[in-house]
């Protein structure tokens, strides 16, 4: 999935120390970040490479991030690593969820798995 980024390089540090994610591949200006445990894949997309003049589309990116560490544990961890939430957990009808943002404010999902 492509997440769009103003900086691909600043992009890269923070999904890598904040959401501890690995880089899958990085060719300069194709960068991956991913988990090959859950086959989860983030194309760091920076348009500007191609349109000097665009622009992000800031908000809700639709991804949702599940995690099998529990819910209050990851998300701790998750904001001693610097990760804003727009969201704190809560229990709804249908679960647990949160949402956090990277800093150029594209919008992810987190919830529990099962």
């Amino acid at each position: 999935m492509a997440v769009v980024v103003k900086d691909r390089k600043k992009a890269l540090k923070w999904y890598t120390r904040a959401l501890e994610l690995k880089v899958l591949e990085d060719h300069g200006h194709w960068v991956v970040v991913g988990s090959k445990r859950s086959g989860m894949a983030l194309h760091l997309c920076q348009p500007s490479d191609y349109d000097p003049h665009a622009k992000l589309e800031k908000g809700n990116t639709g991804i949702m991030f599940r995690t099998g560490r529990g819910m209050t544990r990851t998300y701790q961890r998750m904001k001693k690593n610097g990760v804003k939430f727009t969201h704190p957990p809560e229990k709804v009808e249908w679960g647990w969820y949160c949402t956090f943002q990277d800093p150029d404010g594209n919008e992810f999902w987190l919830t529990p798995e099962g």
